[in-house]
């Protein structure tokens, strides 16, 4: 049976991006903004770039935070946050305010630290080495490190997570990605990581 494949539509994700990386994998994904599609879903992916505050407001308005809650708590359904999708999957963000996540990674999402950077700048944007974790399903079959590309000014630390913690180093040791039961996420883009991106998103497909 094919599995139904669907990228959260709220007006703030790289979704032509993410769509040219699984066409890479003869994936054609259903792009929506209706709940009910995303309640239904097999897997998903909720990709985001911008304000956290802005994103969740419009999650929240449009039944669209309730309708992945229920795929992802109660059917379990697997989800891939990608960027400010990876930070909307936390308990709280301080962007543009401080507010509520969905609270499927129990951690807050805050700025880079100016005293962590030293001279480095923000936002960080680049391929940077990722470190896996050793029982990740996300990196199955990489070698460690590999390279990924950021853009990004707010991260997740790992203290305290539970789950699979895969580490990038700017100025501080930061998640670059997490996995725990059926929660996915990368801070990086894996659509704009070239080939290490596509493995990846294979992998998440058949975890």
């Amino acid at each position: 049976m094919t599995h139904k494949v669907v990228i959260v539509d709220y007006g703030m994700g790289n979704i032509w991006s993410v769509c040219s990386a699984l066409s890479r994998l003869d994936v054609q994904p259903t792009i929506t903004d209706d709940p009910a599609i995303v309640a239904s879903a097999d897997f998903l992916i909720l990709p985001g770039v911008g304000s956290f505050f802005r994103a969740m407001n419009t999650l929240n308005t449009s039944g669209l935070a309730d309708a992945l809650k229920e795929a992802v708590l109660h059917k379990q359904r697997n989800i891939l946050g990608i960027c400010l999708g990876m930070q909307l999957l936390a308990n709280q963000g301080t962007e543009d305010g401080l507010c509520d996540g969905l609270s499927f990674i129990p951690v807050s999402v805050d700025r880079f630290s100016r005293c962590d950077l030293g001279t480095l700048k923000v936002p960080h944007i680049g391929f940077n080495l990722v470190h896996p974790s050793s029982q990740t399903l996300l990196f199955r079959g990489f070698s460690s490190p590999a390279y990924f590309y950021f853009v990004h000014s707010y991260r997740l630390l790992p203290s305290g997570l539970p789950g699979n913690k895969s580490l990038c180093h700017y100025g501080v040791d930061f998640l670059a990605a997490y996995e725990h039961d059926n929660i996915f996420a990368t801070q990086f883009h894996p659509e704009k990581s070239q080939s290490n991106g596509v493995k990846l998103l294979s992998n998440f497909l058949n975890a």
